[in-house]
């Protein structure tokens, strides 16, 4: 007879199972109340309490970690309270849970239509084309992905007329500074040019007027000189 400890093996087996039929109705009831809080949580989405129906979900997850639909529902409650960054974590998760190829489409299908309201344009079309994908006769996602895409392009345009905007702003400061710097050199070489002609006319006044004394000053001595000779005429003449 095998033994663990002073128990034998039978009467340990026999206290196992009984603890097993005990706890069975309490798990399978804990278990149970994940769906209990996803049909509350329907009620309340119905009624557009998004955010009631969110905390309902979330109760479901707490009871039940691997209930894919309550993962699901809980992003469609994000996304209708204009979570869609929260929303697309969810339907991550979800597709990652579900085995199922349609679920996983759908999963995919609402993480694109909340990548697109988020405005992350290349995300919700990878999105799109991981759905179609899986379930190509979606035709909400081919025509929501063709939406998308031609989004994408119109902003890829703006962006690059953006783009072309600014390079001509810059171009047009680039040459508006070359060209005052220019008028900048001219006016330099002007002022220059003015100094160097009033230096020249000061310098021509200047000999003009050196000149003027010169000759005041032969004048001068040229009457010095006849003053002289006419007092010595004089004085020859003069009778003493």
């Amino acid at each position: 007879m095998f033994r663990i400890g002073n128990i034998n093996i039978k009467t340990f087996l026999r206290v196992l199972l009984f603890i097993i039929l005990i706890l069975y109705p309490y798990s399978l009831s804990y278990a149970q109340n994940d769906k209990k809080f996803i049909r509350q949580g329907n009620k309340e989405y119905e009624k557009e309490k998004f955010s009631d129906s969110e905390i309902s979900y979330r109760k479901a997850i707490d009871r039940n970690k691997e209930s894919a639909d309550a993962v699901f529902n809980s992003g469609d409650a994000l996304y209708k309270q204009k979570k869609f960054e929260d929303a697309g974590k969810q339907f991550i998760q979800n597709y990652n849970m579900n085995e199922d190829r349609k679920k996983k489409s759908a999963g995919l299908y609402n993480l694109g239509n909340s990548m697109l309201m988020a405005n992350k344009l290349e995300e919700s079309i990878d999105a799109y084309k991981g759905s179609l994908k899986l379930d190509p006769n979606n035709m909400e996602a081919k025509y929501n992905l063709g939406y998308a895409q031609d989004l994408l392009r119109k902003q890829e345009q703006q962006q690059k007329q953006q783009q072309q905007q600014k390079n001509n702003q810059d171009q047009n400061k680039k040459q508006d500074k070359e060209q005052e710097s220019g008028d900048n050199d001219q006016n330099d070489e002007k002022q220059k040019e003015q100094q160097q002609d009033q230096q020249a006319i000061s310098r021509e006044d200047a000999e003009r007027i050196l000149n003027a004394l010169e000759n005041d000053e032969k004048n001068v001595q040229e009457k010095v000189k006849l003053a002289k000779a006419a007092k010595e005429r004089v004085r020859t003449v003069k009778n003493w």
